[in-house]
């Protein structure tokens, strides 16, 4: 959880080693603090030294709530494993901020894959094959990678801040169902990561995983999960 003190009519929470900034709305009339302005700038600003310094996020993606890291940090990518007590061989998602990054990180792609991955209406993973600069770990054992780009207002900044691929993974223990809202986040996963994000905790629109999808020769989609 994330702890609170207050000096001089400001709030300040803060998780280990971040510092996330509330702004009190306060009513003269009334007397008292009716209310805060969070700006989810302190989300980005936190999450991405915790991101930098090996560490781990619980963030809001496109779909549900996951446990997140850098992806090309081997030490940090071991650590989510371990926050989800998960199997080394069952890989997990990598999130980047733009369909053209894709041919940075997968070899040989499909000719069209950027206008392919663009016209998605929903959120879609694809699974590349070719995965290129990824811990062994991030790997699945036949070379392939899935892969997303979210359509969602804080993930899509914190990808283009932070400049790297980041790890989402469903914010459970592994073999427990998927929290599909905040609340429903076990409080031992929100104890055992570096930084929660404060954004969208409260927001009650249930989200589904994303389906998942491979690129045939011919472009079209084997659709895997719908």
């Amino acid at each position: 959880m994330l702890k609170e003190f207050k000096n001089n009519n400001q709030s300040y929470f803060y998780k280990r080693y971040t510092i996330l900034e509330t702004v009190n709305i306060y009513d003269g009339n009334r007397g008292k603090i009716v209310g805060h302005l969070h700006d989810f700038e302190k989300d980005i600003t936190n999450s991405i030294f915790s991101l930098n310094n090996g560490g781990t996020i619980l963030y809001p993606t496109d779909t549900i709530w996951g446990i997140g890291c850098d992806a090309l940090d081997a030490g940090a990518v071991e650590r989510v494993f371990a926050i989800k007590q998960r199997p080394k061989e069952k890989s997990f998602i990598i999130l980047l901020a733009d369909a053209r990054d894709i041919l940075q990180y997968v070899a040989a792609p499909h000719p069209d894959v950027i206008d392919i991955v663009s016209s998605f209406s929903q959120p879609t993973t694809v699974i590349f094959d070719g995965a290129l600069g990824f811990p062994d770990s991030l790997v699945n054992e036949d070379g392939s990678i899935a892969i997303r780009i979210p359509d969602e207002p804080f993930c899509k900044a914190l990808l283009k801040r932070f400049r790297k691929p980041i790890v989402s993974t469903s914010a459970n223990i592994s073999g427990r169902p998927s929290p599909l809202t905040f609340d429903l986040v076990e409080q031992s996963i929100k104890d055992s990561v570096d930084y929660v994000v404060e954004y969208r905790q409260n927001d009650s629109e249930v989200k589904q995983p994303s389906r998942i999808v491979r690129i045939k020769d011919d472009g079209e989609l084997e659709i895997i999960r719908p």
